[in-house]
């Protein structure tokens, strides 16, 4: 079998196929139970299994390595992945070297840090790292994967799917730079600060001596900078840095290409923090050069965000949106840690995921094409002994104690968790759906929210520097989703179906970029979103009026293009409560103002020319805090405020602004997520989600028509999968108001309906068959409605169709629904 990556797909042989993984730890899993586990892992519904391979395990006390089982059975790296082939499954390596995997020491052997003292970076003032990481490309540390690479690869490579074993991806290291961002560390050793100045060298050249003073000490120049050089070094590490990541993830590509092994290789983004999705793009920052348009390697999202609340739903929205502005065109969207169980990771009653989770997560991503998940952790396990005890309490291989997964579907002894239901369920969903999700793209909008890395470049911010302390406040305040969130969940939640776009790249915008700024912003980002507005674009922006660069220097290149000037910011203090209407575009047709909201802060806006701009939004005095400017052949409307959610002002403005959402959006409840997918040959998927905790009354049109028959009841916390036309063995399934459980030959069954396409109980689909089949549907009525052409063959020379249309409507209570088709 081949394994390739084509048009954001993951093709076999030729054809896009969705990976359903689930990570199982062989060497925390008894040998005797891996067969077991296996079978459990099969149960779920999963068709790859994924596990890290431990440096520290498969490294003895005399530093040889044991891959084989020589000295303990779990050792057996071959006979693993054997079993996973037995047993039809394809596997994902993790060989590190870093795997994290809650492993001591982040899975390396300690023996590295004794012996390589000159790995072990320190980081500000020269203060050693709080954390167990090593600076990736120091010499040392890649000759000793070198070594571990040269141990551990050789089985891998006997075991690739193009020698017919079951070897399908590889990960290369893991949650590269994490460890350096949750410290606020760089890794400052002797040699990353050499190559640091040659790299600075060869950027500014005979400027350097303007930014830096050549004639201190260079390490104490980076260590612990003068307020004078601060803003320039922040800038300049975060940029070295991920060039250096870059580099180290070509060393280990080497390394292993080397070893013969093709399939396509990963990297695993890190990010997500205290439930808090948007520093995960600090992750996409660090690691955005390793992979994006790379061919051959692809990154997945890691992420744990807990219960899918509509504050999350934002999070995991943002965290697929932003893969996928920086994806090249052949990089599929995946998640290599997708999370899985109930959140208890401590083996306490500290917290009970809701059941419902982890089906609307995973609706969620594959709503936006990701076409990789991999529950992390679905298997849990016993962490061994260390072969040489370190005296750290257990000496065993992992902090987790001696029981790890506990909060993992499946359990560390086996036993199938409270989590298992509801993982099995929806992977089974997706198994069903599997070809139309792995080969459909979600149908956008002409509006994308901007992204750009440096916003996210946050992780280095040297603790006595107030010019560092100022240019990332503002960053962290208003970057990404925006303050409260409110530019991403109000067009999230008003039926956009959007994604995100990479600011930076040459590829085609559409009409419509919304962006949340403060005052920094990249001049040359300015200078595109100008000259985007200028060309007959379109610019929604909330946040403040950028007048600063990324090193904090004035720049306006964007206020200049734009004719705006920025005023006053008003803020809350004592007995002081800003609000502010929307009026102009803002406000509903016939209306002067919109409702009045409050607002943290705003700030006060002047056009430079009254003629070119109207006010789109005022404070309760009315002081213009919002406007809408024409610049060009383009427009912008600016909303200077710190907003809540406020979706139908949004929607209605980027309406206004060219970009009228596909899908029209009715609901009672607050919260609904809406979008499609859409197949090369024409196969569409209707994505529904009500992650609130409300049943929601919801209608979707297109072109004026409802779809899913019409008013739809969707109960609280549940997703669905919808047909607007499949194609199935007997025909197509051109609609239904509830998702497809089973089809074969000659029937379909589609679950308890959501709704009967008249506002009532029941369930309702469209069906198309050939001319000479006969429909039964038992306790259903079945009504033939048109004859028509069948879709790509087209009618005889009489002008008949080739196929009829027919209507299964039954009412009562929610119930299955099996049709039967045959021919006469």
């Amino acid at each position: 079998m081949t394994v390739e990556l084509a048009r954001h797909r993951i093709l076999e042989d030729g054809e896009p196929r969705l990976v359903l993984a689930g990570e199982v730890h062989y060497f925390r899993v008894p040998r005797e139970q891996w067969g077991q586990r296996l079978d459990l892992v099969r149960e779920v519904g999963c068709t790859t299994v994924a596990s890290y391979v431990p440096w520290l395990w498969h490294e003895l006390p005399d530093g040889s390595i044991d891959v084989t089982g020589a000295t303990r059975p779990e050792r057996d790296l071959g006979a693993f992945l054997d079993l996973c082939h037995e047993r039809g499954f394809d596997v994902l390596v993790r060989p590190g070297p870093f795997q994290m995997a809650e492993l001591k020491n982040e899975g390396l052997p300690y023996r590295l840090h004794r012996e390589h003292p000159e790995i072990v970076p320190t980081g500000w003032d020269g203060v050693p790292a709080t954390t167990d990481t090593v600076d990736y490309l120091a010499p040392a540390f890649l000759a000793e994967t070198r070594r571990w690479f040269d141990a551990v690869l050789p089985v891998v490579a006997a075991r690739t799917v193009d020698r017919g074993g079951p070897v399908s991806m590889l990960q290369l290291d893991n949650e590269i730079g994490m460890l350096a961002w949750v410290s606020n560390s760089p890794d400052l050793t002797d040699d990353l600060l050499a190559d640091l100045r040659r790299w600075c060298g060869a950027t500014y050249g005979d400027a350097l001596g303007d930014r830096y003073p050549l004639d201190a000490d260079w390490r104490s120049v980076v260590e612990s900078p003068d307020e004078e050089w601060a803003a320039a070094l922040r800038v300049d590490l975060t940029r070295f840095v991920r060039g250096r990541f870059a580099r180290y993830v070509r060393a280990l590509t080497a390394l292993v290409r080397g070893h013969g092994i093709d399939v396509p290789l990963c990297v695993n983004v890190h990010g997500t923090e205290g439930g808090n999705g948007v520093p995960f793009a600090i992750g996409v920052s660090q690691l955005v050069e390793t992979w994006a348009g790379v061919p051959g390697l692809f990154a997945g999202s890691d992420h744990y965000l807990g219960d899918l609340s509509l504050d999350v739903t934002t999070d995991l929205h943002f965290v697929s949106a932003v893969m996928a502005a920086v994806n090249g065109p052949d990089q599929p969207l995946t998640s290599l840690e997708f999370e899985a169980g109930t959140g208890d990771y401590g083996g306490g009653a500290d917290r009970l995921y809701d059941a419902s989770t982890v089906d609307l997560k995973a609706r969620l991503a594959l709503a936006q094409g990701n076409r990789l998940i991999n529950y992390y952790l679905l298997a849990g396990g016993v962490n061994p002994r260390l072969d040489e005890p370190v005296g750290d309490g257990n000496d065993r291989i992992s902090h987790t104690g001696e029981r790890h997964g506990t909060a993992a579907p499946i359990g560390p002894e086996g036993q199938q968790g409270i989590a298992f239901a509801s993982t099995r369920d929806v992977t089974h969903v997706a198994a069903r759906h599997a070809q139309w999700l792995a080969d459909g793209d979600e149908e956008l909008d002409d509006l994308a929210v901007g992204f750009w890395a440096d916003a996210f470049a946050t992780e280095y911010r040297y603790p006595g520097s107030a010019a560092m302390s100022a240019v990332v406040e503002d960053l962290e305040r208003h970057r990404g989703p925006g303050p409260r969130k409110a530019l991403w969940r109000s067009l999230l939640f008003s039926g956009y179906r959007f994604s995100g776009v990479d600011l930076t790249s040459e590829a085609p915008w559409p009409t419509v970029v919304a962006l949340s700024v403060g005052r920094v912003l990249d001049a040359d980002v300015q200078r595109r979103l100008a000259a985007h507005v200028t060309g007959g674009g379109a610019l929604l922006l909330l946040g403040k009026v950028p007048t600063l660069d990324l090193q904090g220097r004035p720049c306006t290149l964007l206020a200049d293009a734009l004719g705006v000037r920025a005023g006053e910011v008003v803020a809350d203090r004592r007995h002081r409560y800003g609000s502010v209407v929307g009026v102009g575009a803002a406000a509903p047709a016939g209306a002067e103002r919109t409702s009045e909201v409050r607002a943290g802060w705003f700030e006060l806006l002047e056009a430079v020319d009254d003629a070119a701009a109207e006010p789109v939004l005022r404070d309760a005095d009315g002081r213009v805090c919002g406007l809408e400017v024409r610049a060009g052949a383009g427009r912008a409307v600016l909303l200077c405020a710190e907003l809540p959610s406020w979706p139908e002002v949004f929607a209605r403005l980027a309406t206004h602004l060219g970009a009228a959402p596909g899908l029209v959006l009715s609901t009672d409840v607050p919260g609904v997520v809406v979008t499609t997918t859409r197949t090369p040959s024409d196969d569409r998927l209707l994505h529904l989600l009500a992650p609130q905790g409300y049943d929601a009354h919801v209608t979707v049109t297109e072109d004026g028509s409802p779809l899913a028959g019409g008013p739809l009841l969707v109960p609280a916390r549940t997703g669905h999968l919808l047909a607007l036309g499949l194609t199935l063995p007997w025909g197509r399934l051109l609609a239904s108001s509830a998702e497809l459980t089973a089809y074969d030959d000659t029937s379909l069954t589609l679950a308890p309906g959501l709704g009967d396409g008249r506002g009532g109980p029941g369930i309702w689909c469209v069906l198309q068959v050939p001319v000479g089949s006969r429909v039964v549907a038992p306790d259903a009525d079945v009504e033939v409605v048109e004859r028509a052409d069948d879709v790509g063959t087209g009618g005889d020379e009489a002008g008949h169709g080739s196929s009829y249309r027919v209507v299964v409507r039954r009412s009562g209570p929610p119930a299955p629904l099996r049709v039967e088709v045959s021919p006469t």
